[in-house]
């Protein structure tokens, strides 16, 4: 979707384009609770990304009720890695005190 501002100069109208997306390099949330990781992202965003999604990564697809009993495995955007508002976040999680990240 290409997104224009127009201007009025007397009777005629000009158009430009307005800035590209904003950008913002993905942190590090690895070993964070999930909703910490994902308050994260909002204040990094200023609020443009507030949405992400988070995954069971013991594979019981369990869904994520209480973020704050979730800890953070993996990210995808990696860590480091460029994203932007359409740009999907997604945290991979197991239980906080009771699991441990895959491969840890």
């Amino acid at each position: 979707m290409a997104v224009v501002a127009a201007v009025t100069f007397g009777g005629a109208i000009a158009l430009a384009p307005v800035a590209a997306a904003d950008s913002w390099t993905m942190p590090n949330l690895i070993g964070s609770d999930l909703q910490g990781a994902q308050d994260a992202i909002q204040s990094l965003t200023d609020d443009q990304v507030w949405f992400s999604d988070s995954v069971d990564l013991t594979g019981q697809d369990r869904m994520q009720i209480n973020d704050r009993a979730w800890v953070v495995c993996s990210s995808t955007p990696a860590p480091g890695a460029t994203f932007t508002e359409s740009t999907a976040v997604t945290f991979g999680v197991v239980r906080k005190g009771s699991e441990s990240c895959p491969g840890r």
